[in-house]
C-alpha cells in the first residue's frame, strides 16, 4: 500500500494552497472589473418595479466637479443624462471622454449657454451644431437629447432642435441647486420625482454631489432607478442596451 507522506507541519497541502491562490486570484479580479465598469441596470431588473426617473446635470463639464460627480454616482451604481455645453467641453476634452467612459448619457446644452429665443435662427442653429459636431467627435454618437439653457425655448429653437435630430428635453422636478440649496434641501426637491420624469441638477456644485446617494436610497426605497431619457417620448425608460451610449 503506498502512502503519502503528511504535509510539514503548519503547512497546507499543495493542492489546497493552489486552489486557495486561484480563489484570491479571480476574486482580485472580479473585484477590478466591478470598480472599472459603468454603473448598468439590469434589463427588467425587479428592484425597478415602480419605473425609472431621469438623473440629468447641466452646465459641464468642470475642471473643479465633473470627475467627483462622476464618482459620486458610479459608487451609487447609477447613470446619468449630462447636458455639456459645447465651449466647455472643447475646454475640458478629457472629461467628456471621460463621462462616456462611465457610461453616462451625454446631450447636448449649447455652445456658449446663451438665451436662444433672442438670437435668429441661424445663430441658434449654429450654437446647436457646433456642440452636436464636438460631442460627436469626443465620443463617437450624435446627441439625440438637447436641453435649451434656463428651459427658454419657443418653436424655432425646438425645429432647430429637430433638425439637426435632438429631442428638447425639459424637466419635471427642479431642485434649483444653482441657487445655493444645501444637499439636504436638495434632497428634499428631488425626492418628489415620479415614474417617468427628469430631475435637473447641475455639474458644478459641491452640495449637489453629497445629495447623490441620499437621492439614490430614496429612489430605490420606492422602488425606482435611474434611467435612460427617451428621445421618441422625452420621459425616463428601461436603459436600452442597443443604446449607443451603452457601447
Amino acid at each position: 500500500m503506498i502512502t503519502h507522506a503528511p504535509a510539514p507541519h503548519g503547512t497546507a497541502p499543495l493542492p489546497h494552497i493552489l486552489a486557495l491562490a486561484l480563489t484570491v486570484v479571480l476574486a482580485a479580479g472580479f473585484a477590478v472589473a466591478a470598480t472599472a465598469a459603468p454603473a448598468r441596470a439590469a434589463a427588467g431588473d425587479p428592484k425597478c418595479g415602480a419605473g425609472y426617473v431621469g438623473l440629468t446635470f447641466d452646465d459641464g463639464p468642470t475642471p473643479e466637479y465633473t470627475s467627483r460627480l462622476l464618482s459620486a454616482l458610479r459608487e451609487n451604481g447609477v447613470r446619468a443624462t449630462l447636458f455639456n455645453i459645447g465651449e466647455k467641453a472643447e475646454k475640458n476634452r478629457e472629461l467628456v471622454v471621460a463621462e462616456k467612459e462611465a457610461g453616462m448619457w451625454i446631450a447636448n446644452h449649447s455652445w456658449s449657454h446663451p438665451q436662444l429665443t433672442k438670437l435668429p435662427e441661424e445663430e441658434i442653429h449654429s450654437e446647436l451644431e457646433r456642440t452636436k459636431d464636438l460631442l460627436e467627435e469626443l465620443t463617437g454618437t450624435a446627441p439625440t437629447l438637447f436641453r435649451p439653457p434656463y428651459g427658454n425655448t419657443d418653436a424655432t429653437v425646438k425645429a432647430v432642435a429637430e433638425g439637426l435630430g435632438m429631442t428638447e428635453i425639459i424637466w419635471d422636478v427642479d431642485t434649483r441647486d444653482w441657487s445655493g440649496k444645501s444637499a439636504e434641501e436638495i434632497v428634499e426637491e428631488a425626492v418628489t420625482v415620479q415614474s417617468g420624469e427628469v430631475i435637473l441638477m447641475h455639474d458644478g456644485y459641491a452640495a449637489t454631489i453629497e445629495a447623490i446617494p441620499a437621492i439614490v436610497e430614496n429612489l430605490r426605497s420606492r422602488e425606482l432607478c435611474a434611467g435612460m431619457i427617451s428621445p421618441a417620448t422625452g420621459k425616463a425608460v428601461e436603459p436600452d442596451d442597443d443604446d449607443p451610449a451603452d457601447s
